[in-house]
């Protein structure tokens, strides 16, 4: 076990004392047990805040099995503490890619009456080969890449169960993607290069709601930041909200950064590494190492290297020179610590009230992507502003009254 037992406990001890909502749906479950006599396989990145999760879910009764959702995000020690917490963990930092399919294979082999998912991965796994799942009530996913896989399925009626967009809950996009992705990514970058933000010309490609948040603090930290999209509403957004924006192949000439988050294939290659600054630092904070095409980049330099941890150096020709962190993984926990630990207190709420709610209700559901119900949004919500010491005001009966007039369209 490569891991230190009890430097993970340390890590979950941290992480749980920061996550009160998830510790406020543990006791819950400890009392109420939704998951009493079920089993639940997770796919997620793998470190303390996600055992925080597992042993909140494990809490509510279940059997809880776990696989790593990307061969570099795994915290060995995290995974050492819940092994001897009793928990199945197939994850090691750095592992092979036939070990890390292993993992999910081991997360479909246990046959699993819940998935609660990162990327997709799990999902995609039982539909090309469904071998021993016989009684699985529906499935859970965290982010944009994965959430995409589903509604493919989705639209071609291949979809074999109910899946929650966790993604898209309010209490996701709008802090996940936007405060975690922003400050993680930043975080990665940072501790795998050394590099100063301020001052450089830096390339955000894609305007979503994680694109946004990178782009802010890059902006923040004294960067000029350039947006690439292909989408005209979210360029036109960007341009509005003060950035330059421009194609990638204009954008690389100029790019001391580039920052990919779109959750699509080939966004930088061939055609860009031909024209792209020497010196160019790239990375990558979508889901799949597919963003920046590291076979491309393999292709056309005459040699690469490692100079830095998690850095490597690619020689051009040319003798331009472009580096590629964490093989083009997702650099917030290829090089960082991934989410700040209460925004990930935010969304493994939602995954474990979304996972109780499939527990509940997923054989009665349509065999489609569902919203994460309203009402679990709003708990979250709830829950989050305590913390923070914050207090709202109620609408009175007149204001409610009005509400639900305009709501009928009387």
């Amino acid at each position: 076990m490569p891991g230190d037992v009890e430097r993970g406990r340390q890590k979950l001890e941290w992480a749980r004392a920061h996550m009160p909502v998830l510790e406020g749906i543990r006791h819950r479950f400890e009392s109420e047990r939704p998951f009493r006599g079920l089993v639940v396989s997770m796919v997620l990145h793998l470190e303390a805040k996600t055992a925080a999760l597992a042993l909140a879910v494990r809490a509510g009764g279940a059997e809880v099995h776990l696989a790593a959702g990307n061969p570099l995000s795994t915290d060995d020690d995290a995974v050492a503490a819940l092994r001897t917490e009793g928990i199945d963990a197939h994850a090691v930092k750095g592992e092979s890619v036939a070990d890390y399919r292993a993992g999910i294979a081991a997360m479909r082999d246990a046959d699993p009456h819940v998935i609660i998912d990162d990327g997709a991965d799990l999902v995609a796994l039982v539909h090309s080969d469904p071998k021993g799942v016989s009684r699985l009530r529906g499935s859970t996913e965290e982010t944009t890449t994965g959430v995409t896989r589903l509604r493919a399925l989705e639209k071609e009626g291949k979809l074999r169960f109910p899946a929650i967009d966790v993604n898209d809950a309010e209490m996701k996009h709008l802090f996940d993607n936007r405060y975690g992705t922003g400050q993680s990514t930043i975080d990665g970058i940072s501790t795998a290069t050394n590099l100063l933000i301020a001052g450089k010309v830096a390339v955000v490609a894609g305007y979503g709601w994680c694109g946004r948040g990178v782009a802010a603090r890059l902006k923040g930290m004294g960067a000029d930041v350039i947006v690439t999209e292909i989408d005209p509403v979210r360029a036109l957004e960007a341009r509005m909200d003060g950035f330059r924006v421009m194609p990638m192949l204009d954008a690389a000439r100029q790019a001391d950064l580039i920052v990919t988050v779109t959750g699509n294939t080939g966004v930088v290659r061939a055609d860009h590494f031909r024209v792209i600054k020497n010196g160019c630092v790239l990375a990558n904070s979508g889901h799949f190492d597919v963003e920046v095409s590291r076979a491309d980049l393999e292709g056309m330099s005459v040699a690469h290297r490692t100079v830095r941890p998690n850095v490597t150096q690619y020689d051009l020709p040319d003798g331009r020179r472009v580096y590629l962190l964490g093989e083009g993984r997702l650099i917030n926990l290829a090089a960082g610590q991934g989410h700040p630990v209460e925004i990930m207190d935010l969304s493994f709420s939602l995954q474990a009230l979304s996972a109780e709610h499939i527990a509940k209700h997923g054989p009665t559901m349509g065999h489609r992507v569902h919203p994460v119900p309203r009402e679990i949004d709003v708990a979250v919500a709830r829950a989050a502003l305590a913390p923070f010491g914050v207090s709202i005001d109620e609408p009175t009966d007149t204001q409610r009254r009005y509400a639900e007039s305009w709501n009928l369209g009387t």
